[in-house]
């Protein structure tokens, strides 16, 4: 409610899922340029999903230092294993493994964010689109910088999703904003950042907060991250829960698609 982020241990995905996880996404971006390529984004796709590099890219004054690869990891009727790397030969194995801990984690998640909000424990989760809910994994990848101070991984912002699932390397760098502040995010081993997203915020009618945040990059050590957004399903209409309106809280936020909600925010749009 204050920060709109927190980190969660002892949620039950075994050390080795998370470190394979890592192992195979760091081979991936070890690999040649060319090889990588292979999994780029088409240049007329709609969809988000592929390899794509933004090293030197002018961004709000600062240089974009990050290479990344976005693919969705479940439900299996949204995977396409096009872009998934074939090499590491494990990548395919490791990132199943993790998908399947981590949808555990994400129900026992939705259900305590519905209880915190006194509604019962799955009406969030049926918000979002239930068993319909699309996981949009990104694999941050940020080489040494030799001028950090001219460079950002990632300008700020919030995340569109409802829930974003994220784990670090030991590399700090992850800053989130708060009263006119940036603040680092402590790297805590084996832990899972919580990112809550807009869609939450708007769920919520403010009760949540969407967390702004950014990434910065490092002089001498590689930084990585593995976010996984919990995405609606594009046709879903989101806005305040009924059950948190009334006279004294009127709606905050208008309901909307989420692909209209994604259109406008991606446009600069006034939601």
């Amino acid at each position: 409610m204050e920060w709109g982020i927190f980190q969660i241990v002892n949620h039950g995905i075994p050390f080795h899922v998370i470190t394979s996880l890592q192992k195979v996404g760091r081979e991936f971006f070890e690999l040649s340029q060319e090889e990588k390529e292979l999994y780029a984004k088409p240049p007329d796709s709609k969809s988000i999903e592929g390899y794509g590099t933004k090293l030197q890219k002018e961004v709000e004054g600062k240089k974009a230092w990050v290479d990344h690869l976005f693919h969705k990891v479940w439900p299996p009727s949204a995977i396409n294993y096009h872009f998934w790397p074939k090499n590491p030969p494990s990548y395919r194995d490791a990132n199943e493994e993790y998908t399947k801990c981590l949808r555990g984690v994400a129900d026992r998640l939705f259900s305590r964010l519905s209880l915190g909000l006194g509604l019962d424990e799955d009406e969030l989760k049926k918000s979002v689109g239930g068993d319909e809910l699309t996981y949009l994994l990104k694999i941050n990848y940020y080489p040494p910088c030799p001028r950090p101070d001219l460079a950002l991984g990632v300008v700020a912002h919030t995340d569109m999703s409802s829930i974003t699932m994220l784990v670090p390397n030991e590399v700090q760098g992850l800053q989130v904003f708060r009263d006119d502040h940036w603040f680092d995010v402590k790297y805590i081993p084996n832990a899972l950042v919580i990112h809550i997203g807009d869609q939450l915020e708007i769920l919520s009618n403010g009760k949540y907060r969407s967390v702004l945040h950014r990434a910065t990059v490092n002089k001498e050590m590689t930084r990585m991250s593995w976010p996984v957004f919990l995405e609606p399903p594009p046709e879903l209409a989101i806005g305040p829960l009924s059950k948190l309106i009334n006279e004294e809280n009127p709606p905050k936020y208008k309901e909307k698609k989420y692909c209209d909600y994604v259109y406008c925010k991606l446009n600069k749009i006034p939601q």
